[in-house]
């Protein structure tokens, strides 16, 4: 993973405890390349390109690739276009997100530059936008821009170009109707402009003045060439789960010539949207539906079947799957490919207790039988590290994670009354602090400096023992597939239960004394962290 030393800590999305240099009074290192996806766009690229060749980023450092997503005739470059302008034809598919995965793939700057064919940009509006990327290598900066409809008529090209590049672009459109990008800047006001929204930022992601380091784009998989609409939000959440820091820039200046899609058919492509995106993005809880499964899981739970008994990772793996939220994914970590089917003892098998929690999930396709995950659950939400014998309640992993949002937190540890711990880990926040930590930091200081973390009790947040589990009377198979006797007013018999052992009876219940000692010390160094 690349990463830029000794870059600034930003806590959740705090981006003004950043500072940016003064446009015009900074040189500029970092190149750029900007991406134009464009169909049929004749009539507004000309002042786009036009806009580019008048911009105060130097000339070297520019790349402009125009993307002919299926234009008849085809796209001629204008003769005003910065001189480092190319013309790249899609192939194989159709559509935005498509073109502009090309022509990232084509990029050779620093930094991904988005824009529509539709826009003409301030003169400035491109060492805008680089300022925050020389200050961190994972931010992701949103332009400013404002809606003009292009029917009531346009200077030409050559008077545009000139008006942006003596910097009266804000001029070209006075007495003319024009419109603010509203619910955009209704999200960012109710959130401090951004400044608040600590883990929902990308929302208002929108990819026609966007800009990302290439390199930190590629980490979040690049664009979704499948989706036709709505890709720049979902580029926006795995963005966000790579822990990006979402800077609106209100001095990245365009105009937009004619309203959005969205603007002028909103219903439509919110009814459009919501089966795609839903399958996606794991925060639009309104819209997915209970008991479902999604592609993309809200959390990923991961459960250690080493050494572990088939008893304890099934009352885990089974608590995990009764829970109130069911779009999640369970994996079991162990060495599952080694069991052959060489003639041996059934009863005397040393894989025996694996081969049994691979028979009873198999058939569950919401649990995964890995022998390693990846360093976060990227793309799902959260990662839940659970230890074999423990299971959550009902609505445990639902209460707890709505807590670390409203309190702001990365990681929830849990501690278990046998020393075990439980780990909410928040995949943006360790994503994040991955890229920055130094050499021989602890991760989970660097995840508490930029997003907060807490320590909870096991039982009081419903965790329970596997030994509280009610056992079956019999383990005679006739016996299990028996309706139970009814009485003469059609009730059931109630089943007759043993009595659960005492978790102090049990030796192993008592945890290995320097895992006691390891989390008590992770405990009081949070504390102290928190008294300070």
């Amino acid at each position: 993973m690349s990463r830029q030393a000794g870059q600034p800590r930003v806590r959740g999305n705090e981006w003004r405890s950043l500072q940016p240099p003064v446009i015009g009074a900074w040189e500029p290192r970092l190149s750029v390349t900007v991406v134009i996806p464009a169909h049929n766009a004749e009539p507004t690229l000309p002042y786009c390109l036009a806009g580019l060749a008048a911009q105060t980023y130097p000339s070297h450092l520019l790349q402009v690739v125009v993307v002919d997503d299926g234009s008849d005739p085809p796209l001629v470059l204008p003769e005003l276009r910065p001189e480092n302008t190319h013309v790249l034809r899609t192939s194989e598919s159709w559509g935005r997100a498509h073109a502009c995965a090309q022509g990232a793939e084509y990029a050779e700057g620093d930094v991904l530059h988005w824009l529509d064919a539709d826009m003409l940009l301030h003169h400035d509006e491109v060492e805008a936008q680089l300022r925050w990327h020389h200050l961190i290598d994972h931010a992701v900066v949103l332009g400013h821009k404002l809606f003009v409809d292009p029917s009531d008529g346009l200077v030409d090209v050559s008077t545009a170009f000139d008006h942006v590049r003596s910097g009266r672009a804000a001029d070209m459109f006075g007495g003319r109707w024009t419109a603010r990008h509203d619910w955009v800047e209704e999200f960012a006001a109710k959130h401090d402009g951004l400044n608040a929204a600590a883990f929902h930022a990308y929302l208002v992601h929108v990819g026609a003045s966007a800009s990302v380091r290439r390199d930190f784009y590629e980490t979040s998989g690049g664009m979704d060439s499948d989706l036709k609409l709505g890709e720049d939000v979902e580029l926006g959440y795995r963005l966000a789960q790579r822990g990006a820091v979402f800077v609106p820039d209100n001095e990245a200046r365009s105009w937009h010539l004619g309203r959005s899609t969205l603007m002028r058919r909103q219903e439509e492509v919110n009814r459009y949207n919501r089966p795609f995106v839903t399958d996606r993005i794991t925060d639009l809880r309104h819209w997915r539906t209970k008991g479902r499964s999604y592609s993309v899981p809200w959390l990923q739970a991961v459960v250690d079947t080493e050494g572990k008994s088939f008893e304890s990772v099934s009352h885990t793996v089974d608590g995990l799957l009764r829970g109130s939220v069911a779009d999640i994914e369970i994996v079991l970590l162990g060495d599952w490919t080694g069991h052959s089917d060489e003639r041996r003892p059934p009863l005397e098998d040393e894989h025996l207790d694996a081969r049994m929690l691979h028979a009873e999930y198999v058939g569950e396709p919401r649990v995964r039988f890995q022998k390693e995950v990846g360093s976060t659950a990227f793309p799902a939400a959260w990662r839940l590290e659970l230890p074999a014998g423990w299971a959550p309640g009902r609505d445990t992993l639902r209460k707890l994670t709505r807590e670390a949002n409203n309190q702001v937190r990365g990681l929830l540890s849990v501690t278990m009354p046998d020393g075990g711990v439980a780990r909410f880990e928040r995949t943006s926040s360790f994503a994040r602090a991955m890229r920055l930590k130094d050499s021989g930091e602890d991760v989970d200081d660097v995840v508490d400096a930029i997003t907060g973390s807490w320590w909870y009790d096991g039982p009081e947040e419903g965790f329970t023992h596997e030994s509280s589990r009610v056992q079956s009377s019999s383990g005679d198979l006739s016996r299990a597939v028996v309706r139970p006797r009814q009485d003469r007013y059609g009730e059931a018999e109630p089943p007759v239960h043993h009595r659960p052992e005492p978790l102090a009876d049990k030796p192993q219940a008592l945890g290995d004394l320097a895992t006691l000692k390891d989390t008590a010390r992770r405990a009081l160094a949070a504390l102290r962290r928190r008294l300070r």
